[in-house]
């Protein structure tokens, strides 16, 4: 095989239909737009969103609508269980939580939520705390820290 013997598989490219070329050529006359209507015109068909009277689509599915908050802050959530790995008297803080694999990243807000128990004493810095998971550090006998709310 050589280069100018290059060309592709057979029935793979297939010619552009050119309607509206005369009868013999099959799409001639009115070129398969039909007879008269909206839809035979130049220009003509109905914009994207009517559909003929009936209620749009969008207009039907109301969970779709409405807007999303762009200042919402979206808080990584952390179990009490989860800090059972850190040692007593340790400090607990995004960094430390990003280091250990609990979260992906430092820089995402926090929150500490009270499920499962903790049995040693720690230091927990955090965005946010459930009332339920303050009130569980504080009874091991470790202290909690609220950081700055990231805005």
């Amino acid at each position: 095989m050589k280069l100018h013997e290059l060309c592709p598989a057979q029935g793979s490219r297939k010619k552009r239909k050119r309607v509206g070329r005369g009868i013999s050529a099959g799409q001639g006359k009115t070129a398969g737009r039909g007879t008269k209507g909206q839809n035979a015109r130049s220009g003509g068909g109905v914009r994207p969103y009517f559909e003929g009277g009936q209620l749009p689509l969008v207009r039907r599915l109301p969970q779709k609508r409405g807007f999303t908050n762009i200042w919402k802050v979206y808080y990584k959530p952390v179990n009490l269980d989860r800090l059972n790995r850190f040692e007593a008297g340790s400090e607990v803080a995004p960094r430390t939580l990003a280091e250990a694999g609990i979260i992906k990243s430092p820089d995402e807000p926090v929150v500490i939520l009270g499920h499962g128990n903790l049995d040693r004493a720690l230091t927990v810095k955090a965005q946010r705390f459930s009332a339920s998971a303050r009130a569980k550090i504080e009874a091991a006998g470790g202290t909690v820290e609220e950081l700055p709310r990231a805005s």
